[in-house]
Parts: C-alpha cells; sequence; structure tokens
C-alpha cells in the first residue's frame, strides 16, 4: 500500500529544517547503506548522532505523532529516528531494498522495517528530477511531492531516486516498524478506517458506525503484534 500523507510540516516548520540543513555539514550517504545498496547510492547525508540531525528528527517525529493520516495508514510501534539526505549536481540512488532491520545508533534496539517513508523537504520546483520511483505488483509509480508532504510504502518495494538534474532535493527519510507486520492486513485496516469516517460524515452519529469499529477493532486484535 502506498500512501500519501499531506502538510505534515507547515511552512514555519519547512523554513526551520531548510535553515538548519542549509549550515549543516553533510558526509557520503553510504555510511548507512548496505553493501549491495551502497554500490548504486550517490547522494549526502546530515551524520546521525549531529545536533541537527536530532533536532530534525524530534520536530518530525512530534509531527507525526500529531497526524491522524500517518497513524492510520502505518499502526506505528515503532519510528527509527528519521535521517536526512541531499541530492544535487546528478545525484542519484539506483534500485534497491531497504534493510529488513536497524539498530538505532547509540542503542540496543532494533526496528523491524515494515514501512519507509520519504518526506520532501523542498518545493518541486526547486529542482528538477529526483522523482522517488516505487515497484509494485502495478508497475512503477513516480512520486515527486510538494514540501511537507510525505509518501509511506512496503519497506520490501524495490525503489530508486532519478538523479537530479537541476538544483537541490532536500528530503527526510525513516522506517516505521508498524503493530500490524502484513501489508495486506495493512490495507485492509486502513481501507475500512476510511470507510467508516466516510459513513460517519455522511451519517452522523448512526448505529453502523459503531458496528463497524467494533469490527475494525476486532480486526486490529486479531493482526497486531505488540
Amino acid at each position: 500500500m502506498i500512501v500519501r500523507v499531506p502538510h505534515i510540516l507547515n511552512a514555519e516548520q519547512l523554513a526551520r529544517c531548510r535553515e538548519i540543513m542549509k549550515r549543516a555539514s553533510w558526509i557520503d550517504g553510504r555510511v548507512t547503506a548496505g553493501n549491495q545498496s551502497a554500490q548504486v547510492k550517490h547522494n549526502r547525508q546530515l551524520a546521525e548522532n549531529s545536533p541537527q540531525a536530532r533536532e530534525l528528527g524530534d520536530l518530525i517525529v512530534t509531527a507525526l505523532e500529531r497526524n491522524p493520516l500517518f497513524i492510520t495508514a502505518t499502526l506505528p510501534l515503532r519510528v527509527f529516528p528519521p535521517l536526512f539526505n541531499r541530492y544535487e549536481g546528478g545525484e542519484s540512488f539506483g534500485a534497491h531494498l531497504d534493510n529488513s532491520i536497524r539498530q538505532v545508533p547509540g542503542t540496543a534496539l532494533r526496528v523491524r522495517t515494515d514501512i519507509s517513508a520519504t518526506l520532501f523537504l523542498s518545493p518541486p520546483e526547486d529542482y528538477e528530477g529526483g522523482e522517488l520511483v516505487i515497484d509494485d505488483i502495478y508497475g512503477e509509480h513516480a512520486v515527486k511531492l510538494p514540501a511537507g508532504d510525505m509518501v509511506v510504502y512496503p519497506a520490501s518495494s524495490l525503489h530508486h531516486v532519478k538523479p537530479v538534474t537541476r538544483g537541490v532535493r532536500l528530503a527526510s527519510f525513516f522506517w516505521v516498524q508498524s503493530m500490524v507486520r502484513d501489508d495486506g492486513h495493512r490495507t485492509l485496516l486502513f481501507d475500512l478506517d476510511m470507510a467508516i469516517n466516510k459513513v460517519n460524515q455522511a451519517l452522523p452519529n448512526h448505529g453502523a458506525v459503531v458496528e463497524l469499529t467494533n469490527c475494525y477493532h476486532n480486526l486490529l486484535r486479531r493482526f497486531a503484534e505488540v
């Protein structure tokens, strides 16, 4: 399931992000890539433990906690601390898969990467290229969103970032361990939750909403791993 989550960050938060990233030091993006991904990864990142990455990561995680669509789409159990990348001058990231398990730096905590997330921080008109291309059973999906919007998708998906041929593409990326491991189960719950919201809007306080909500939570109990 690929879901666009709009308006994670507002204009003020985006300005703060870009201000911090403008004066930050960037390192080779391959430092967080596995052996296979490192062969096709050509970009730069903020160091994971840098003060800038920690400040920006805290800002994003706080915003995620307040976003109902993110919660509904991912059913998060753990969120890996957000990372930050920069593409320019033809930089790209070839076809790859994300690591299945990631250890949070400086801790013993491991996160199973059920869901990948990319939060766009640069307006699309500021750069050419740089589309995130996600493969699924229906083909390729090229994603290039307004600044502040995010896409979440199964971390098992093959994906790549096209070369940035003009300007600078700034983004945050991270992974979510969901309470519901199976993408098919998450999709079923997401579709049901969206339908419940529509019924409630069309028929406020209708008894069917309570019955459907009961079904949702019974399914969540069946599928969840906490």
